[in-house]
């Protein structure tokens, strides 16, 4: 039977009477979204400050807590029964030696009993109990055993990315640690254990890779682009490199792209081949890689590119380093002079485009947008900073229109809907499908006011596609990893 609910001892979570160990956050955070029911245990001797701490810890993760008594424990397990009556599986109980009182009326009673051994302790006990040596082995335990109970039919996909994105994505349901609709089980990886142990039953590998980028060096030509990732994932991609069998979603090569702006600016120079039954088209702005913004050939540079000011200037480097995201709008030539934007940069076309912007999402086949606001037109922009250029970073603040509030996806107004050809943007997103080969990643649409012109101002991968409803994006999620996952499988044969 696979396991249903965890119920973790606080002799396993406390540091002394101070709080939770660093690890046990981690882990509280990973359970209260895996679709497992968790709860805090104690025992009837345990000092009442711990108590108290134990059970604000427990309301803090939205979890039950529990008195365990060996003296009563019918009654103790029969208090959880109650409380999780819609529990799916077995109970899974962590705890130390010090609770070893408690471990074979336990057992006796069907609950699977994980000892957690510390230092100078040996393994003692029943043979039907687990023994790990770290909290960060509990994912890892309980994907293996919920594996074993219902067969290989069950995709296990391993992902790892920084905590903030996996809480965005794990409180929306994204990483149930038992089986999704489609098959899928999720379990978080950690460079803190070997990797090899980890993936070893695993069948899919998710990443964000850039979140482990520690530099990047565009100085070199095209595909030779130095990438230094950290030393955690230098690891993980050397197991990939020696396990082609494992789905990775997505290969880095696959990635590279869309660190580089200049090379997604040059992808996109084909968009100009899509054509629908009306009159707007679909490209990428126009661009100007500079590595100097004082060539004394500047002006004429703009002109031969096809552009006019304002612009809008960005490193090159995409994502993955600390000022990917440094940006400005420039109004005058004489201003470039003494602009702090990295080099090299891309100087890219500004649209008017009435303060809308179209967030895509593509999730596998599947097609999302949403509708945000956006920055204003050029004459709003010059009277706002009077010609000074606009240097803002545009993960935090973004110098928007208010006039404009957010709209969202796709049951957006008529005149939204008549404002965007879908049609053209679905042949966009299918192109850059098959270019990119990319399973999950987005891109920002503005239309020019005046021309119709669709213009990608911007593409990303592993977007949070936060705007997209729960009950729509999740399950087209799933449905991206699984249908990868049998298209690889599908070629291996």
């Amino acid at each position: 039977m696979a396991v249903g609910g965890v119920m973790l001892d606080e002799c396993v979570l406390l540091e002394n009477s101070i709080g939770l160990l660093p690890a046990a956050h981690t882990l509280l955070r990973q359970l209260r979204h895996s679709n497992i029911l968790t709860g805090i245990s104690y025992g009837p001797g345990l000092e009442p400050h711990k108590v108290r701490l134990l059970k604000e810890i427990a309301m803090q993760y939205s979890l039950h807590s529990f008195l365990l008594d060996a003296s009563s424990i019918d009654n103790s397990i029969n208090e959880v029964a109650l409380a999780w009556r819609e529990i799916g599986g077995r109970v899974l109980y962590l705890a130390s030696d010090n609770r070893k009182d408690i471990f074979p009326p336990l057992s006796k009673s069907g609950w699977l009993v994980v000892v957690m051994k510390v230092e100078g302790s040996s393994a003692c006990g029943s043979s039907s109990m687990i023994y790990i040596n770290k909290l960060q082995e509990l994912p890892l335990t309980i994907c293996h055993l919920n594996k074993k109970a219902i067969g290989n039919s069950v995709v296990t996909v391993a992902y790892i990315m920084k905590p903030s994105r996996e809480e965005d994505f794990a409180k929306r349901g994204a990483f149930p640690m038992c089986p999704t609709q489609n098959g899928l089980m999720f379990m978080p990886l950690t460079f803190e254990l070997p990797l090899s142990p980890q993936l070893l039953n695993v069948d899919v590998l998710l990443h964000k890779a850039t979140d482990e980028i520690m530099s990047v060096d565009l100085k070199s030509l095209h595909s030779s682009k130095k990438i230094t990732y950290s030393r955690g994932m230098q690891e993980l991609q050397g197991y990939m490199e020696h396990h082609q069998d494992l789905c990775v979603i997505d290969p880095l090569n696959s990635i590279n792209p869309v660190l580089d702006r200049l090379e997604i600016q040059q992808i996109l120079l084909a968009l100009e081949d899509l054509k629908t039954g009306k009159c707007c088209a679909i490209r990428g702005a126009h661009y100007l890689k500079v590595d100097d913004f004082n060539h004394p050939g500047l002006t004429e540079m703009l002109s031969e590119a096809k552009l006019a000011l304002p612009s809008i200037v960005k490193p090159q480097v995409a994502c993955g380093v600390a000022d990917a995201h440094s940006m400005a709008i420039v109004f005058r030539v004489e201003d470039f002079k003494d602009l702090t934007v990295p080099l090299p940069a891309i100087i890219q076309e500004y649209v008017d485009h009435s303060s809308t912007l179209y967030k895509f999402y593509i999730l596998g086949e599947k097609v999302y947008h949403a509708v945000k606001s956006s920055t204003p037109n050029a004459d709003t922009l010059i009277r706002l900073s009077g010609s000074k250029p606009l240097v803002f970073d545009s993960l935090k603040s973004l110098p928007t229109s208010k006039l404009n509030p957010n709209s969202v996806d796709n049951n957006s107004s008529k005149d939204t809907k008549q404002c965007i050809d879908l049609e053209l943007v679905t042949s966009a997103a299918n192109f850059l499908m098959r270019k990119l080969d990319l399973t999950v990643f987005g891109f920002d649409v503005v239309i020019q006011e005046g021309s119709g012109d669709h213009v990608i101002v911007d593409v990303n991968y592993l977007p949070s596609f936060k705007e997209v409803p729960n009950v729509v994006a999740i399950p087209a999620f799933w449905d991206a990893i699984k249908r990868k996952f049998e298209l690889k499988r599908k070629n291996q044969v």
